[in-house]
């Protein structure tokens, strides 16, 4: 997946537990002043900007602490909205049933690259998707980027 170093994610998640909200995931996009780091919560109640700005301000102090990234970068935190991401195996099983949008790391899977289709299951590192009338085994660890698709 694409996302955060492990040490980045070792450092926040405890932090945002801590504070009562689920961890979704991190992604650290950019380079030099260009550079994000994204950080997803969410809760059963929702979120709100003030929820964000709590999270934000806890990690920003680990961060300063801490410091694990060289150079500058801006901090965000949000929910990870209707188009959630999805980082883990166990976020793929929870929205079983859901529309997925799947980017992998290289074109090796019947020469495609990218793939739309409904989460059909996970076994064991596979995650398993209906698209275009067929199922698609996509290992884990190929994946890159994966998203729920909204389908109004």
């Amino acid at each position: 997946m694409n996302q955060a170093p492990a040490k980045i994610l070792e450092l926040i998640e405890p932090a945002v537990t801590g504070l009562g909200y689920e961890f979704v995931g991190a992604e650290f996009v950019g380079q030099g002043k260009a550079s994000v780091l994204l950080v997803y919560i969410d809760s059963e109640k929702g979120i709100l900007v003030g929820d964000c700005s709590k999270v934000s301000h806890q990690i920003s102090g680990i961060m300063d602490v801490e410091d694990p990234i060289s150079g500058q970068y801006r901090l965000e935190v949000s929910s990870p909205g209707m188009e959630r991401p999805l980082f883990k195996l166990e976020h793929f099983e929870r929205f079983k049933g859901s529309m997925v949008k799947l980017e992998l790391r290289q074109a090796t899977i019947e020469g495609q690259k990218k793939f739309t289709g409904e989460i059909l299951e996970v076994k064991g590192e596979t995650v398993h998707i209906h698209e275009d009338e067929e199922e698609i085994e996509i290992p884990f660890s190929l994946i890159k980027k994966a998203k729920l698709v909204v389908k109004f």
